[in-house]
């Protein structure tokens, strides 16, 4: 009877503290954190400090799709705000090459592209770098994808190469996430 009751309880709590976070609390509205899982090992510490380097190189399979690597960043740090890391220890950087890249371009660009279509990862992107997470583009893929620089969204800071960049975010202390 007592673990009925234990899990019980512990269902209670994570029901709680799951409606106790909504929307409104997280840094990046319309986005859920991780599930959670009662009984789970290895939650957030809000005693650490995250260096989290997002490499992103595969873009959405539909035109129309936010990319998807864009939507796991977002849902990692409302994972963490939810678990109360504070925001001075949540340092999130995204490197972004390969089919990715198109991701990245303002809505003019991406239209030209594709057909006339609107660029549905522009507003996730203002989220993600309006709570601080630094969006990186490699000046490399750049060059090969045929992009200027002025079509890229304004959030995206132009890298020399995503080699280089990720190599340096790593010597930094960053933790490299595939």
């Amino acid at each position: 009877m007592k673990p009925m009751i234990a899990a019980l309880a512990l269902t209670v709590a994570t029901i709680g503290t799951s409606a106790a976070w909504g929307q409104a609390a997280l840094p990046i509205a319309g986005y859920q954190p991780i599930d959670d899982v009662p009984g789970a090992k290895h939650l957030p510490n809000p005693a650490l400090d995250y260096k989290v380097l997002f490499e992103v190189t595969k873009g959405a399979e539909k035109t129309g799709d936010v990319n998807p690597s864009l939507i796991r960043v977002a849902r990692y740090l409302n994972t963490l705000a939810k678990y109360g890391v504070p925001a001075d220890r949540r340092h999130l950087a995204i490197v972004i090459y390969g089919a990715a890249t198109d991701a990245l371009l303002q809505d003019k660009a991406f239209a030209a592209r594709y057909a006339g279509a609107s660029n549905p990862n522009l507003k996730l992107l203002r989220q993600l770098h309006d709570a601080g997470v630094a969006i990186m583009v490699c000046g490399q893929a750049v060059r090969m994808r045929k992009i200027d620089p002025s079509e890229l969204a304004p959030e995206v800071q132009l890298t020399l190469s995503a080699t280089v960049t990720m190599i340096n975010l790593q010597t930094e202390g960053y933790v490299r996430v595939e």
